[in-house]
């Protein structure tokens, strides 16, 4: 059986790296990606390079590109992202077969969990980034929505027999449950859809130098804000109270945050929580992804997950977090 990145050698790696007109010292280091490809290549005489090769079929070139354009909107704004980097005006490449971009190297650490004064800085950085996302759509790219998040990924989970039978009554039982509360929070909120990062984690906001960038646009696509900042926070209620105040009032220096959107917190968790597992299940059949994620198949993971969405569905009684 072929899996999408069997033909992809080191050697092959390097020879896309060279067709663009970068001679490679053939140093090269694979980096932490499961979705895509992504390698450090060392350049004679110059900085390293990070070269990500796209997942076949995963994308079409209009969503890709719309990605790469989004990115260069907002350096072209200041605001700190990693854009891809252009050849003749192109971004995207293609090399025997495979779809790819070069990144500068951006190092960085990831912030630390409640720490006050990153938090306000983070909300700026958030702020200036949904400021400009706001100004138009995306065309091409999909939106963050109930039905794909959540009800495509519990029928994923029920047709793959990832779940143990012993634990599959209880599992879809939760599920259900879980995704009519889903439907008809997503219903009675109202929120402006906009152009967001999509997968906000502190791993995707690093520090260098005491100035935050913003890497890995990979899955930006339309949805409520609160998308992009509800990840940061972390700890009891109470704690997390004083991040959000932190947060919004770096946000609101550039961009209105609407406090309406706080209800959609634990849904968007609950949603991303059923989408991960859906996204394993859907990549079963990359070697990387049995290798990495071994136990997705065993009863304690079904069970935590069961525990974890009975947690989700008590949770959206609570009441929402407020601004101060």
């Amino acid at each position: 059986m072929s899996h999408p990145f069997d033909d992809l050698t080191p050697d092959l790696v390097l020879d896309a790296v060279e067709s663009l007109g970068y001679l490679s010292d053939a140093r090269i280091l694979a980096l932490n990606s499961y979705e895509n490809r992504v390698y450090q290549v060392g350049i004679e005489d110059s900085e390293p390079l990070i070269a990500k090769f796209y997942r076949p079929q995963r994308w079409s070139d209009a969503s890709i590109l719309e990605e790469h354009s989004f990115s260069a909107e907002l350096a072209e704004c200041e605001v700190p992202v990693v854009a891809p980097l252009q050849r003749d005006g192109e971004s995207l490449f293609e090399h025997a077969g495979f779809r790819f971009a070069l990144f500068p190297r951006r190092g960085g650490r990831a912030p630390e969990p409640g720490n006050m004064d990153q938090l306000y800085r983070l909300g700026q950085l958030l702020g200036r980034f949904h400021a400009v996302g706001a100004t138009r759509p995306f065309e091409h790219r999909e939106s963050l929505a109930v039905e794909n998040f959540g009800h495509q990924s519990l029928a994923t989970l029920l047709e793959g027999g990832f779940i143990p039978r012993s634990l599959l009554p209880a599992y879809e039982s939760v599920a259900r449950d879980l995704l009519k509360r889903l439907d008809r929070l997503f219903a009675e909120v109202r929120y402006q859809p906009i152009r967001m990062h999509g997968d906000c984690h502190p791993g995707n906001l690093l520090c260098r130098d005491e100035v935050f960038h913003v890497v890995d646009l990979d899955d930006c696509r339309m949805g409520p804000a609160v998308q992009d900042l509800w990840m940061m926070l972390a700890g009891e209620r109470h704690e997390r109270l004083s991040q959000l105040s932190e947060l919004v009032d770096g946000y609101q220096e550039f961009h209105d945050f609407d406090p309406r959107e706080l209800p959609l917190i634990e849904g968007l968790r609950a949603l991303r929580l059923m989408h991960h597992s859906a996204w394993i299940a859907r990549r079963w059949d990359d070697p990387a992804f049995p290798m990495h994620f071994s136990w997705f198949g065993n009863e304690r993971y079904w069970g935590d997950q069961i525990l974890t969405l009975r947690e989700q569905l008590a949770a959206l009684d609570e009441e929402p977090l407020k601004l101060f």
